[in-house]
């Protein structure tokens, strides 16, 4: 059987699931409605595609599409490998987080793309302090007139991070306004997550090192668990992140008393 979509081509069912597979794997997530709108089928035909991926166990369904399985998988990524992916709701989130913030401020920056995001917006500033434990961050914000700490420690090459003993002592000694945390994983229930133990070790000093705490991270990062864990949801007091998630995972986020932006 063929199914022919917008683009005027023919595609069998398993072409047609192997490139719905393929966008998956590359994008982290598909959503029903742009695979219906994109390939001209309709959403039922698209609802029992993503089912059959993952009865085969290739992916991983969510409300309203799926995910990809390295979801739950121990994965960790390079920077570079992820500033790509889902780049334009990471740059909504991050011009969200710099809302947030007022001249004056100390600001907690942790590693990752999306931090490092909201390290461009902040430019927009004249005077700040800025803590972080990213080399990249650090040298984004060279130009400016703010403040800057590094927290020291040993570099991970894979995100550009510093971690150990001595970033955990400095945060330590310093108090800071507001925290954006980056997180590879967020489930209500359990708290925020990530693939390395070190790292985890320095975002949980963070947090506590912080009088507000906002986790900031695109929707394909709910319901999804990591190695480590950073800190429960209680220590979490605002999440900032993209319009697609789902109804479920914002209930569950405001019955654990957590602020959510949605942009």
């Amino acid at each position: 059987m063929k199914v022919k979509s917008k683009n005027g081509s023919n595609m069998l069912i398993g072409e047609r699931r192997q490139h719905i597979l393929a966008q998956i794997q590359r994008d982290g997530r598909v959503l029903i409605s742009e695979l219906s709108d994109h390939l001209g089928i309709s959403r039922i035909t698209i609802r029992k595609d993503l089912d059959d991926l993952a009865a085969r166990g290739l992916v991983r369904r969510t409300h309203g599409g799926a995910l990809s399985v390295q979801g739950t998988a121990l994965l960790d990524p390079s920077l570079r490998e992820k500033e790509q992916k889902q780049l334009k709701e990471k740059q909504r989130i991050a011009r969200a987080a710099a809302d947030l913030v007022t001249e004056g401020m100390c600001v907690l920056l942790d590693s990752g793309t999306t931090t490092t995001a909201i390290a461009r917006e902040l430019r927009r500033f004249s005077r700040l302090t800025v803590i972080t434990n990213a080399l990249n961050i650090a040298t984004e914000l060279a130009g400016t007139d703010f403040e800057i700490l590094l927290t020291g420690g040993a570099l991970r090459k894979n995100s550009f991070s510093l971690v150990g003993p001595l970033a955990e002592d400095m945060l330590r000694e310093v108090r800071a306004d507001i925290l954006f945390l980056g997180v590879d994983g967020f489930d209500a229930r359990t708290g925020v997550m990530t693939p390395n133990l070190l790292e985890s070790r320095v975002n949980r000093a963070m947090v506590k090192a912080s009088v507000r705490v906002v986790a900031v991270c695109d929707s394909t990062k709910f319901n999804r668990h990591s190695l480590a864990l950073i800190a429960p949801a209680s220590a979490i007091h605002t999440v900032i992140t993209d319009s697609q998630i789902s109804p479920e995972d914002v209930e569950a986020l405001t019955a654990a008393n957590i602020e959510v932006i949605r942009v």
